[in-house]
């Protein structure tokens, strides 16, 4: 189902995202267009995709009851990540038109007693793989960006939220020393994006036990692979790509030299381009299918994995720049449709989108 955007707002959304030149960039009056996206969503109750086993008729209840702070846009995880983007906007652009409007909404969602509710529900019966790995990824990805913020706001905000990020970050230690094999899908089960962001957080936070294990459930997956079957890809439904996302998580897990000598390995072809079909975008044939359109995170999450992995590769390694060169067509190709004008994809994909940017950035 299509949900409209009034015309006015839908022909603000619309105007490229990127900058000239072809370079990527987040700049302020982009981040302002942006931020748009997720101020619809998080305050949208429906429609609504719960992730809900119910343990018996008194939990046939409405999103807002069942999670007080992540209730909107569409699903738990996209809410998760939509609030992340929105901190993230805010802490590089505090003086945005939209910046009222934002604080509002960090700060009536981000109150103890809700966040409270969340973790009473993470704590009840049958929760146990509730958004696992991939609401969880998110939720730390959150809570790190509000972790180091000099903001008196931020600071309360985070204070508020940790009881849900030691929640989930004590789920990490319980669950994936547990999991024997990686979970190689290209969609919100797979193991290595929950991994990365985790790890992230730990090494920002100083949470030297979780990152210790990361490192090493990291290697124990994915460190004796070769010749990975990337040619598979992608899938019909994929927004992340299975390859470049667990390359992604081992550039941070290995040195520089000892990645290097890992991706040779990984992938022994992609010096010389190939296969051609992991370097080029893929194609969307419908926006309004909220599988279909998956392919459009898919092209964004490929630009930052590809930004990042190019960023530990040394100058005189072919793959850097074929990489950086394959980022940045995957990033713009895709910042096209991030305001595609219906609802399947733009509850979710402004927060890819900042996040690649972000990615892109650095490099």
């Amino acid at each position: 189902m299509k949900i409209w955007l009034p015309l006015f707002l839908f022909l603000i959304l619309t105007t490229p995202v990127w900058a000239d030149e072809g370079e990527l960039t987040l700049t302020r009056e982009q981040a302002s267009r942006l931020a748009k996206l997720p101020l619809n969503g998080l305050t949208k109750e429906f429609p609504n995709k719960l992730e809900h086993v119910m343990n018996g008729p008194e939990e046939v209840l409405a999103p807002k009851d069942l999670h007080p702070v992540f209730y909107g846009s569409y699903d738990w995880h996209s809410s998760v990540h939509g609030h992340w983007m929105l901190v993230r906007i805010l802490k590089l652009y505090p003086d945005l038109p939209e910046a009222i409007r934002i604080r509002e909404v960090l700060d009536q969602h981000f109150q103890a007693e809700k966040v409270a509710a969340e973790v009473a529900y993470l704590h009840q019966e049958n929760r146990k793989s509730f958004e696992r790995p991939y609401g969880w990824g998110w939720l730390l990805k959150l809570a790190e960006e509000l972790h180091d913020w000099d903001d008196s706001q931020g600071r309360q905000w985070s204070q508020n939220l940790q009881p849900l990020a030691d929640a989930v970050r004590d789920r990490y230690i319980n669950f994936f020393p547990k999991q024997t094999y990686p979970i190689r899908s290209g969609v919100h089960s797979n193991s290595a994006l929950g991994l990365t962001f985790a790890l992230d957080y730990a090494r920002t936070t100083g949470d030297e036990e979780l990152a210790r294990m990361i490192e090493e459930r990291s290697r124990s997956y994915y460190g004796s692979d070769e010749d990975y079957p990337v040619r598979w890809e992608p899938g019909g439904d994929h927004f992340l790509s299975p390859t470049l996302t667990e390359m992604d998580l081992m550039r941070r897990v290995l040195e520089p030299g000892e990645f290097e000598e890992w991706l040779g390995t990984f992938l022994p072809e992609l010096k010389e381009g190939k296969p051609v079909s992991l370097l080029t975008p893929a194609t969307v044939s419908d926006r309004s299918d909220p599988k279909i359109v998956h392919l459009d995170g898919l092209n964004l999450s490929r630009a930052w994995a590809m930004f990042g992995v190019a960023g530990v590769l040394p100058e005189k390694n072919p793959t850097k720049q074929l990489l950086l060169n394959s980022a940045r067509e995957h990033g713009s190709s895709a910042l096209e449709h991030v305001t595609s004008g219906d609802y399947a994809g733009e509850h979710w994909l402004a927060s890819f989108a900042v996040y690649m940017l972000s990615e892109a950035e650095q490099r």
